[in-house]
């Protein structure tokens, strides 16, 4: 069954010749030149993928991807003319799963969607379901909670966590993280790591009465701490 994808963007000329390739390649593109017309396509509709411009007629995609992402986990990739590293950090920094500068060759934003994609619907040799202390993990669901709180996290940060989780105690650098995501264009997104997990550690360590789940080692990349009791600031 092919993926269904909204492509919000209103260069109508790029969003036909999207179109026109992503068709058929496993993907259905449904097209919306604005942010009003987007919005109401996407909570009227089923989608696996959102693609989203930076800048829009009557909106802007950062303040889309913000409200996007505080009710789905929907996979976001936006767009932008704007190539600079900022803009970059803000998207994921907002929830955006993976970011792409125009112009940009229609091949690559396949494979990154697709990229998205797998790591959205892979089933791994994980445990279905990790606890450690306040935080729970569910694979099956894809929900992580902190005392029983939902944490607002996207398919990418959630995937990432369960990397750490499920390594807990061990040493991981960014390459073995990225190796164990798969499909990952591993080219400058260290910088993308450290945004992501930021963002985690703003979900589960809410409290700061309790030590760091995730702990950065320094040259290195991180370790996740396998029980309270190992936890360090």
């Amino acid at each position: 069954m092919h993926k269904r994808v909204l492509m919000i963007e209103d260069d109508n000329d790029l969003a036909a010749m999207v179109s026109e390739y992503l068709n058929g390649r496993g993907l259905d593109v449904v097209a919306r030149g604005n942010v009003a017309a987007g919005l109401e396509t996407l909570e009227s509709g089923s989608f696996d993928a959102l693609i989203l411009d930076v800048m829009l007629p009557d909106g802007d995609g950062f303040d889309v991807c913000r409200q996007v992402r505080s009710s789905s986990n929907i996979p976001i990739v936006m767009l932008t003319a704007r190539g600079e590293e900022m803009d970059r950090i803000v998207g994921l920094e907002l929830g955006a799963d993976d970011y792409l500068p125009k112009p940009f060759n229609p091949r690559e934003l396949l494979a990154r969607l697709n990229a998205v994609l797998r790591r959205r619907d892979a089933n791994t040799d994980r445990s279905r379901a990790m606890r450690f202390g306040r935080l729970a993990i569910d694979a099956d669901t894809r929900v992580v909670t902190v005392d029983g709180k939902e944490c607002s996290l996207t398919s990418h940060q959630f995937d990432l966590l369960c990397v750490l989780a499920s390594n807990a105690g061990r040493v991981m650098s960014r390459d073995a993280i990225m190796d164990q995501l798969r499909g990952q264009n591993l080219e400058a997104f260290d910088r993308s790591i450290d945004v992501h997990i930021s963002r985690i550690r703003a979900e589960v360590e809410d409290d700061p009465k309790h030590p760091r789940r995730i702990i950065t080692i320094r040259g290195t990349g991180y370790v996740f701490a396998k029980s309270q009791d190992e936890d360090r600031s």
